[in-house]
This record gives structure tokens, sequence and C-alpha cells, in this order.
């Protein structure tokens, strides 16, 4: 009898998910304690400040994760009817004066006392419901002919429209490949989802040279280390290349970036990629790159074998959110995109953006464990 391949069973998906989840957590704790060691320093009069907020929320995403996995479908159907209203709300109430928070020139957070919080990153999982939803809905009565743009943009729109009050376009763009991303897995004609791109290239396109500092971040691709960019627009970028060269095969070590002594301003959070380049070198990056493409591609799996249409689109939307935000952040540190400013999964500093991924993760291995080819292995395995 032919002996079944590991990643040819259903069950592989499930640990896939779970091990690089887990692998990337706890790599990203131990590079943001790196990268993040001497701007602690400075700015809280200890090294071990922002570790220790990173390991707060990890410890709350992680039974986050598990009650997410643990929620009925019904209650994920109820909340994704209503997911747009209450994130339209929620973005809404950034604008208030008192209660929203501008930090690094966007005016993306919301402050409650000591905590301040990124809602624009709940909201990237909660439009994914509430997308999956209504295409559930239109494929559960065979509305073949609706049209699925007119169905998502709107309400994307509308969203991406409140994030940009708050000049965060890199948030924007991560919302606009989730839409086209769920636009493509929906099924509609290629031609409709190049169009809906041309579109939004064009908005993108005038949203980047309406501001100088955007149009100097594009210009920058490619040559940071030109003489008229270098000391600005060029400043990050170039000492993102420069620690990504030095490290070499094998790194400088743990602990050892120079970069980060001042170079690289975000070194935990936009740029961490660079950071595990220059110590750990390209196996490191390596490493990570493996693990990301091993969680997307479980995501990806497990989507594709969810018989109920509302779980396929959702976690069709959070591979496409996760793989997305992947590219532009490691395109950002390699220079091959503008910097947009967000956020490497799993990996770099950042509260919102870890409790608002366990989540849609724990949705995902909710999904893993309704497959009625894996749920028997899990209880088999819980004895």
């Amino acid at each position: 009898m032919k002996q079944q391949h590991f990643l040819s069973k259903p069950l592989s998906s499930y640990y896939l998910l779970l091990g690089s989840t887990a692998a990337l957590s706890a790599l990203g704790l131990l590079m943001v304690l790196s990268a993040s060691s001497i701007h602690s320093l400075e700015t809280n009069g200890s090294t071990y400040a922002i570790v220790l907020r990173q390991f707060f929320f990890l410890i709350l995403a992680i039974p986050l994760g598990y009650l997410a996995s643990r929620l009925p479908l019904e209650r994920w159907r109820s909340l994704g009817r209503y997911s747009l209203l209450g994130s339209i709300g929620v973005l809404l109430l950034i604008q208030i004066p008192g209660i929203g928070h501008t930090v690094g020139g966007n005016r993306n957070w919301i402050g409650f006392g000591p905590v301040i919080l990124q809602p624009s990153e709940f909201v990237k999982f909660f439009m994914i419901l509430w997308a999956a939803s209504m295409l559930a809905k239109r494929e559960g009565n065979l509305q073949a002919q609706t049209n699925v743009i007119a169905l998502l943009v709107p309400g994307y729109l509308a969203v991406m429209v409140l994030i940009m009050v708050g000049a965060d376009l890199g948030t924007t763009a991560v919302f606009a490949a989730i839409l086209v991303g769920l636009l493509f897995v929906s099924g509609i004609p290629l031609r409709w989802i190049g169009l809906t791109s041309i579109f939004g290239l064009t908005a993108v396109a005038i949203l980047i040279v309406s501001v100088p500092n955007r149009m100097r971040r594009l210009l920058v691709v490619l040559h940071p280390f030109s003489p008229e960019y270098y000391k600005l627009a060029g400043w990050q970028p170039a000492h993102s290349i420069m620690g990504l060269a030095t490290g070499g095969l094998f790194g400088v070590g743990l602990g050892a970036s120079r970069q980060k002594w001042g170079n690289l301003a975000e070194a935990h959070t936009d740029f961490i990629f660079s950071v595990i380049g220059e110590e750990l070198g390209l196996v490191g990056t390596l490493c990570v790159l493996v693990l990301l493409a091993a969680l997307i591609f479980s995501i990806f799996r497990i989507a594709l074998r969810a018989n109920d249409p509302m779980v396929r689109y959702a976690c069709a939307g959070i591979g496409c959110w996760i793989a997305i935000q992947t590219v532009l952040n490691i395109g950002s540190a390699t220079s091959v995109l503008p910097v947009v400013g967000v956020t490497l999964p799993l990996v770099s500093y950042g509260g919102s953006s870890l409790l608002a991924t366990y989540l849609a993760l724990g949705f995902v291995l909710g999904a893993a464990m309704r497959d009625p080819a894996i749920a028997p292995a899990i209880k088999k395995l819980a004895r």
C-alpha cells in the first residue's frame, strides 16, 4: 500500500497553521527584543519595555485566537452581517477629538488609558467577514448574475475613504488588495478585476502625487543611495538594504545589528525584516519566508476544503490579507516598493496587529477543526 505524503493529508493544514503561527510568534518576540532594545532604552529607560508590551499582547492574543476557533459558525454569520456598520462606526469614532490619536502623522489610533489600539487592524478582519457573508448569501440564493463589484466595492470604498481621512495610505492599500483578492476568488471575469485594479491604481497614483512626502517615497524606490534622496526619503530604505547586505549568509549574530542604532527608526516594526537579515543572515530571512509561505499555504488550503461558502470566502480573504501585507512589508525593506508602513504579520511589533491576526487565524483554525476529514483526528489527539 502506497504511503500518503504528509502534505497530501488533510490534517497537514492544521499542523502547518499551528506550527507556522507558533514559530513566527516566537521568532517575532525574539527579534522585537533585539531590534527594539536601543530605541526602548532611549525612550523608556529600559531595553525590555517594548518587548514586554509585545509579550503582554501575545499573552492576550493566544486565548483570543483559541476563543475565535471555538466560536460557533452561526455567531460568525451574525457578526458578518453587521461588520460593515461596525467598521464604519469605529473609524468615524477615530475622528472625534479626544478619542482619536495621531501617531507618525496618521490619525488612526484610539486610546483607552495607557493602551492605544489601531482599529483599522481589526477592521481588516471584520470587513473580510462582511464580504464573505455577502458573497455566501449571493451564492446561496443562486444569484449568479449579481454584480459582485456593486456588492462589495461601495462598502470597501467607504472604509478606505475613512482610513484615508487619517492619511494612512499603507493600510488603505492593504484593504484595496484584499478587495481585489475577494473579487478574484468570487469567480468574476478577470476583465472586471483588471478594470477595478486600474481604477484603484489610478486613485493611489493621485494620492501619491498630491502629497510631496509620498511622491518622494515613490521616487526613491530602486535608487535610495542617490545623493538627492539618501539623506531624506532614501535614508530608511538605504540603511535597510545595508543591513540586509551586511548579514551575508549567516548574519552578524543575534543582537549585533548596527543599523538599529538610530539608522532604522522603525527597526522593530516596519523594518524588522532588515534586522533579521543583518543578524541572522540569508538563512534567517529564508526561514521567515518559508514560515510565512507555510502559513499562507495552510490558510488557502483550508479555504479550498471548506464546505460552507462564508468560511471559504473568509479564509481566502484572510490569506490575501496576510500575503499582501507580507509583500508590502518585505518590498519596503528591500526597496522594491515604496515605504508604506505596514507590519510583517506575527513578526513586527504591534499589539493591534498581533491581536487582529490571531483573531483571524483563530477563525481559520475553527474552519479546519470543522472539516469532516480533520475533526475526528483532532478529537483523537485530544483524548
